[in-house]
């Protein structure tokens, strides 16, 4: 079953670390800034970051809240909420790694804005106390410094936290009144819109429709100024026809027919030629 953290306070402002103290527009930068689908600050041992280390689950979320009472009040610190895996949770319950100490990059990516990097727990606050970051910050060769993720990255001190995991509910296969409400709603909508699409695409049909008939008019009515000129023409053609059958039937169509005599060139002068013997 998934289990996460209730909010706990991470750090404060104005803690000290290495020699700096925490200003309250880190802790903002780092509320608003962080997002774990971008870089996750995931949970060490001790800011051991190598690959043999463990790691035992990431920061899901963080916010920033004034505190309202104590010594701290007035001060902003900034919580977060912990996706555990089942060894840092059975840890927990024994009592173990009850410390934590932040890793913050105070120009992370070089945007210009303090970034949670990383969060360590442990079972020895001197091991990354204030003393201890204080003599790091000072020392030649700082036992911490091989830890951070980038040089002038900060620790923040290790304070006592009060982690308490709650398991998170099953998720329910079968959706409630209010979803099942909501998805009928959706399906209405969705069939409304469907049919207005179907209205607007019948309008868009008939408006084709139209303007192809009123096309056709408009074609039909140019072809009809133009019949009375065609009635004209045919009727002179059928007149011209008619007068050639006229003319054609006044003619003699029988080629046998002797041609007409031209008359001889010898007519006045009788000769043997043009006698008949009868």
């Amino acid at each position: 079953m998934a289990t996460k953290s209730k909010p706990f306070r991470i750090c404060v402002e104005g803690a000290t670390t290495d020699g700096r103290k925490i200003q309250r527009e880190w802790l903002t930068q780092i509320a608003d800034n962080y997002d774990p689908n971008t870089y996750g600050a995931r949970i060490n041992q001790e800011h051991y970051n190598y690959s043999w280390s463990a790691r035992f689950g990431d920061v899901e979320s963080v916010y920033t809240e004034e505190i309202k009472d104590g010594k701290l009040a007035g001060k902003l610190g900034l919580y977060g909420v912990l996706s555990p895996t089942e060894e840092l949770v059975a840890m927990n319950r024994k009592r173990q790694k009850v410390y934590t100490s932040a890793e913050i990059n105070l120009d992370f990516a070089d945007s210009g804005g303090a970034y949670l990097v990383g969060l360590a727990v442990t079972d020895s606050p001197a091991s990354l106390g204030t003393e201890m970051l204080q003599f790091s910050a000072s020392a030649a060769a700082s036992p911490l410094s091989a830890r951070k993720q980038h040089p002038d990255n900060l620790f923040t001190a290790a304070e006592e936290t009060v982690l308490e995991f709650v398991e998170l509910p099953p998720k329910n296969d079968k959706p409630s009144l209010f979803s099942r409400v909501q998805t009928f709603l959706q399906k209405k909508q969705q069939s409304d819109d469907a049919r207005f699409a179907d209205i607007h695409q019948a309008v868009e049909l008939c408006a084709q429709e139209q303007q192809t008939t009123a096309e056709s008019v408009t074609t039909l009515s140019q072809q009809l100024d133009k019949l009375p000129a065609l009635q004209q023409k045919q009727a002179a053609l059928e007149t011209q026809l008619n007068d050639l059958k006229t003319q054609l039937s006044q003619q003699d169509n029988n080629p046998q027919h002797r041609p007409f005599s031209q008359g001889s060139q010898h007519a006045d002068t009788p000769t043997a030629e043009h006698l008949t013997n009868c």
